[in-house]
């Protein structure tokens, strides 16, 4: 069967083909339309000429298995795919604006505004991942933005799908990708851990608030090998001012090991979404790189990525849920929330690698002006914190896995949905009292959040107690969890 003859007016199965809108190393974009589709759309067309890389024949195969399958705000969309045996191409959704790699020249960016680029990354991430894909690629011209503010991840030609087979892992031995932001395992041929991508993540961050890259710009293999036994300096040795926070995030991203990176996208969305809660350990303070004694134990000592650490996505994304525990702290609650910690302990006995987010809700009034102060003169909001730590002190868990959250809103159970989505909560755990003619007739907390909560719900609840007056059991008071 003849070839599509590619040029401005052609068409290609029913898409007439508008301007060549770029023209990259693998692929060229072109602009296109088609009756029914009023959306702006772009046809990639991979260059298959006389002595084009192979790579991008098989990168192309990739993204034509890959894209069809994602769904979301943080991908584009795929309308059509067409096979080699014609002509190859995938038409996707045509993001408006300019990639991340426009604002290069802006660097380093406000620590601030960097942050917040990078969760909307690390957002998209995590959505990502949970789609079971590890896109391998991470870098400022893979990233577009939409006008709602939501990132967007482009270019899945190296991507990695659990589901899928891996055509890049089975017809190549030399790792593809960009060399500034490859991960360290990606050179031992580890192409399904999704802490890969957060490794390239923090290239990025560090690059977009220091200005340098961690690794210089080397394209060889010798110096991209070197990564596996050499760190970065520490951005605080380029930049005084560096906040601790953001050397510890930034660095915790970039361990040589992934067993010492953050576990998921999720949690490290979570730390860059509070910053003031991020745990700091000794990579806060550093000013130098490792020792030498340690670069060579790394260097000499065989392979410096723990075995163990690999993980296929779903089982990684599984094994480190982000779990929230809804406490009462009003009087009379203890007797449940006792219970709470209970149900809490079994989940995190189950994921060493959880993050448990303790969340208790400081109810405002709809027309009232609310009093900060309590009877005592003592600030509510500070004193909930500080009663939502010794809730979870009995539960022995280290600070890096731990933060406490008082949410001020009208709606409780409005305010746990919305932090649940905020933040990629996996599993909310919340209590609730028996019934009452009050509850029956508002409705209650606990069953608002597990009716509409994006994930996992457990909802712990008291045996009922038997009346005074000796009768049938009648409910106990029933202010339910954690409507205060």
């Amino acid at each position: 069967m003849a070839k599509f003859v590619v040029q401005p007016g052609a068409n290609i199965d029913g898409f007439t083909l508008g301007e060549c809108v770029h023209r990259g190393g693998m692929a060229t974009l072109w602009s296109v339309t088609r009756d029914g589709i009023a959306a702006p759309v772009l046809m990639k067309i991979p260059r298959v000429s006389e002595g084009e890389d192979p790579a991008a024949i098989v990168s192309f195969e990739m993204e034509q298995m890959i894209l069809p399958k994602l769904k979301g705000i943080n991908v584009p969309h795929c309308y059509a795919a067409g096979d080699f045996a014609r002509q190859a191409y995938v038409v996707i959704e045509r993001i408006p604006g300019q990639t991340l790699y426009h604002r290069l020249p802006d660097l380093p960016l406000p620590y601030d505004e960097a942050r917040l680029l990078a969760l909307k990354i690390a957002d998209a991430l995590c959505d990502l991942h949970r789609q079971n894909v590890i896109h391998h690629d991470i870098k400022p011209s893979s990233i577009m933005f939409r006008a709602t503010g939501e990132a967007v991840l482009i270019d899945f030609g190296l991507s990695h799908h659990d589901h899928l087979p891996d055509l890049l892992q089975e017809e190549f031995r030399v790792p593809y990708g960009t060399a500034p932001y490859m991960a360290p395992e990606r050179l031992l041929g580890v192409r399904d851990d999704p802490r890969s991508d957060l490794f390239s993540l923090g290239v990025l961050l560090y690059f977009f608030t220091t200005g340098v890259r961690p690794f210089g710009e080397s394209e060889t293999m010798a110096g991209m090998r070197r990564r596996l036994w050499r760190d970065p300096y520490p951005p605080r040795q380029l930049r005084a001012d560096y906040p601790p926070w953001l050397q510890e995030i930034v660095l915790r991203c970039l361990e040589i090991d992934p067993v010492w990176r953050y576990p998921t996208a999720s949690q490290l969305a979570f730390d860059l979404t509070h910053p003031d809660q991020v745990k700091l350990t000794a990579r806060s303070e550093r000013l130098k790189r490792d020792p030498l004694s340690t670069v060579l134990r790394r260097r000499f000592n065989g392979n410096p990525i723990n075995e163990r650490s690999k993980s296929a996505v779903a089982a990684q994304v599984a094994s480190s849920p982000i779990v929230a525990v809804a406490i009462d702290v009003t009087e009379g609650s203890s007797e449940l929330n006792e219970a709470l910690r209970i149900t809490a302990e079994r989940i995190l006995k189950t994921s060493p690698s959880a993050r448990l987010a303790c969340l208790n809700v400081l109810k405002l009034g709809r027309v009232t002006i609310d009093r900060t102060l309590d009877e005592e003169g003592n600030n509510k909001h500070v004193g909930r914190l500080v009663t939502l730590k010794h809730w979870a002190a009995s539960l022995k868990l280290d600070e890096s896995r731990l933060t406490a959250h008082v949410l001020e809103a009208v709606d409780p159970a409005g305010a746990i949905l919305e932090f649940a989505e905020a933040n990629h909560v996996d599993h909310i755990v919340i209590g609730a009292r028996q019934n009452s003619l009050v509850r029956t007739l508002l409705g209650s907390t606990s069953a608002k959040v597990a009716a509409e909560a994006p994930c996992t719900v457990t909802v712990v609840r008291l045996p009922w107690r038997a009346s005074e007056d000796g009768g049938r059991g009648e409910p106990s008071d029933d202010r339910s969890l954690p409507a205060i």
